[in-house]
């Protein structure tokens, strides 16, 4: 029997080739006058940022640009962009970018709206007001940031990676346009893709579920599964590209509503402590953690195999082969082991701690403590 539960998709999604262009129709319908447009380096020299920049000068929108934001954003980089916005006026944000871009947004329009310091808002009930109306366009297809309601800041006082989590603080509207992601290099694609199967994954097998996140997330492994290799080996491939975005929102709508597990608390732990590059600490830690978290999710893995497409005659066998697929994908893209990230001996006590601490570590479907952590990461290399 399905029990009760809740769907809320806060978000409206525009999706399709140069849907972006519509973004002063978008703010002019939000009421929108004087937005910050907040973006980063790679963004800009990607020439993205000024395809969007001539639409707005065209439609008479004033703006501020805030491009600031450093890879796994940090603290300072939410409160600097407040300090933009507020000098500004601001009355609603743009994000341009891929995750780190847009969770930094998020955590702007929250302060803007509450005050205080953004670690004050960890966690899944500490927003109580509305924050500014945002609108946000992924040039990347990986995080989802774009649809969901969370966003992942680094306190760089502690280097702990910490989540805030609410509907209020999600996109009004993504403009989701498969074009301004032809620009990813190989291993940008391939990090990012991973990061999204890494979510459509634990979206599905985290112990909250509910069965319109499992179709999300089942759909979206079969997507990029069957096109990320495609997408890294051919960048221009609009089908691929169009395929691969779709992915990656189908898994940031099944995971806001689910959750995240092992993979991710230890992907934002080494964030943390070593600023590596988010997509690519979860996608070397995927089949791991699977194989880690195997004998607790049989049922699930099998079906995460069927939607690979994979065929097997026990949900064993399927959940073995599902886990065989994601390594062989891995080396199909062109990622590295987890050795590559090169984690010191003497930092695994505090990645394993951090790794416990996460707010997402209560839904990894096998029970993990800090001990668990540091044989599972023993495991790795």
């Amino acid at each position: 029997m399905i029990g009760h539960f809740s769907f809320e998709l806060p978000t409206r999604i525009e999706f399709g080739p140069g849907v972006s262009s519509t973004l002063v129709e978008v703010l002019l319908e939000l009421g929108s006058r004087r937005p910050l447009v907040v973006t980063d380096k790679g963004v800009i020299d990607a020439g993205i940022f000024g395809r969007i920049k001539e639409h707005l000068e065209r439609g008479g929108i004033e703006f501020c640009v805030f491009s600031s934001v450093e890879p796994n954003p940090k603290d300072r980089d939410v409160m600097n962009g407040v300090s933009a916005a507020r000098e500004f006026g601001a009355d609603s944000i743009v994000a341009i970018g891929g995750g780190s871009p847009i969770d930094c947004a998020k955590g702007i329009g929250v302060i803007i709206t509450h005050g205080g310091k953004i670690r004050d808002f960890e966690g899944r009930n500490a927003i109580t007001k509305e924050t500014l109306p945002m609108v946000a366009i992924p040039t990347t297809s990986g995080t989802g940031s774009e649809v969901t309601f969370s966003s992942v800041i680094t306190d760089t006082g502690d280097r702990f990676k910490f989540s805030i989590r609410h509907p209020r603080i999600a996109a009004r509207v993504a403009l989701c346009d498969p074009e301004l992601t032809v620009s990813m290099p190989p291993m940008l694609t391939a990090a990012t893709g991973m990061d999204a199967l890494t979510h459509a994954i634990e979206g599905y097998t985290a112990r909250p579920s509910e069965p319109i996140a499992d179709a999300c997330a089942l759909h979206a492994i079969g997507i990029i599964v069957r096109n990320l290799p495609e997408a890294v080996g051919s960048g221009s491939d609009m089908n691929a590209r169009s395929s691969m975005l779709m992915g990656s929102i189908l898994a940031g709508i099944s995971f806001s509503h689910s959750d995240v597990a092992a993979v991710h608390c230890i992907a934002e732990a080494l964030g943390g402590l070593y600023d590596a590059p988010h997509g690519m600490c979860n996608a070397v830690a995927l089949a791991p953690v699977m194989r880690y978290n195997m004998s607790f999710c049989v049922e699930r893995y099998a079906r995460v195999a069927e939607a690979m497409g994979l065929r097997f005659t026990t949900d064993q066998e399927g959940a073995e082969k599902a886990v065989t697929r994601v390594e062989e994908l891995a080396v199909e893209v062109g990622l590295p082991p987890f050795s590559s990230l090169g984690v010191r001996e003497e930092d695994r006590e505090r990645i394993a701690e951090f790794s416990a601490m996460n707010g997402s570590n209560a839904s990894n479907p096998r029970p993990m403590k800090k001990e668990d952590y540091l044989a599972l990461l023993k495991m790795m290399g």
